[in-house]
């Protein structure tokens, strides 16, 4: 059976606000505006992903459910540890998860199931979930409220064999550098043997790339938008969305996509809650999200750089998307 769920809020309602509003202040107070990805996904821009995922623009998440169901089996065998933690992060509802947790229970393994966002109604609905698709497994979940940082401090070497989950393409919303200090935060919260099991989109055909992220339904957009929406919402900001363009780009150069709120005017937009107001010049715009796109050759140097050996990689039959299993160098 799976027990029950206890949610553990890693930060207060008032401290997240803090943060929220120290970090628009910051990102907007910039020479080139930007404002953190992470803030999409509140409860609406997390209902929101979950309409980008299902459609058929966003290859994604059906090409690494493809995966999951054609691999789990093999994870399962190279992972095999009794009892093993499997620590996600960045849940979102969970159904590639629960692919792997099957095959996982298949194997006879004892699990306890870590899922942590940024979301807490996410979460919830990610437990009634698994409650409807595996009545009978055999695991306990321990949701925890929170971001990656977060999550570290909670992740006890003692507590057995240790697996992070990082899926998606969610790796590639960090900066190269970015990338290599957070996989090596990851690697010092796990001893030698561990496991991490990374996604990573592949670089492919632009055209590809940018209907993904220009979907015809206009639900990316919306989902982009929301962060300003969100703005105005907790902080009674005075955006309106109809002075702003969505656009997303691929930057060839820098081998990723970018999405932008361009200002179509220019205009100063007052935000009373980190109390002051910010000027936009016609054609300037904000930078709110990045998805790098990565050569196998680049997943295999950063996997050395943050301290892990590729053990496995696991490619859709396209070959546009993969899960690399990695497992925590000694003497790191």
């Amino acid at each position: 059976m799976i027990a029950g769920y206890p949610t553990t809020a890693q930060a207060a309602n008032g401290k997240a606000a803090d943060r929220f509003a120290r970090d628009v202040l910051t990102g907007l107070s910039r020479h080139l505006k930007t404002l953190p990805s992470m803030y999409f996904y509140d409860e609406y821009g997390s209902r929101l992903f979950q309409q980008i995922s299902e459609l058929d623009e966003y290859y994604l998440t059906r090409v690494e459910g493809e995966i999951l169901d054609g691999y789990g089996d093999e994870i399962a065998r190279l992972v095999r540890a009794r009892p093993l933690r499997l620590v996600e992060f960045g849940a979102g509802d969970g159904r590639k998860t629960g692919r792997l947790l099957r095959s996982l229970l298949e194997a006879d393994l004892e699990l306890e199931y870590v899922p942590i966002d940024i979301c807490e109604s996410v979460l919830v609905e990610l437990t009634g979930s698994l409650r409807r698709q595996m009545p009978d497994g055999d695991f306990r979940v321990r949701g925890i409220v929170g971001d990656y940082f977060d999550a570290f401090s909670l992740l006890d070497p003692a507590a057995g064999r240790t697996m992070v989950l990082f899926l998606g393409s969610n790796i590639g919303n960090f900066e190269p550098r970015g990338a290599v200090a957070f996989l090596r935060a990851v690697r010092r919260s796990l001893v030698p043997g561990d496991w991490l099991l990374i996604g990573f989109d592949l670089k492919k055909d632009p055209a590809v790339l940018s209907r993904a992220y220009n979907d015809a339904q206009g639900v990316t957009r919306e989902f982009n938008f929301n962060l300003l929406e969100r703005i105005n919402r907790e902080l009674g900001g005075d955006f309106n969305r109809r002075r702003f363009r969505h656009e997303a780009p691929y930057n060839i150069a820098l081998g990723r996509m970018e999405s932008w709120l361009v200002s179509l005017v220019a205009q100063r937009v007052c935000v009373p809650g980190v109390g002051r107001s910010f000027a936009f010049a016609r054609g300037e715009g904000i930078h709110v999200e990045c998805s790098y796109k990565y050569a196998p050759a680049q997943i295999a140097r950063l996997a050395a750089a943050a301290g892990f050996l590729v053990r496995a990689s696991f490619f859709d039959r396209r070959r546009w998307f993969v899960d690399s299993l990695w497992e925590a160098a000694p003497g790191t």
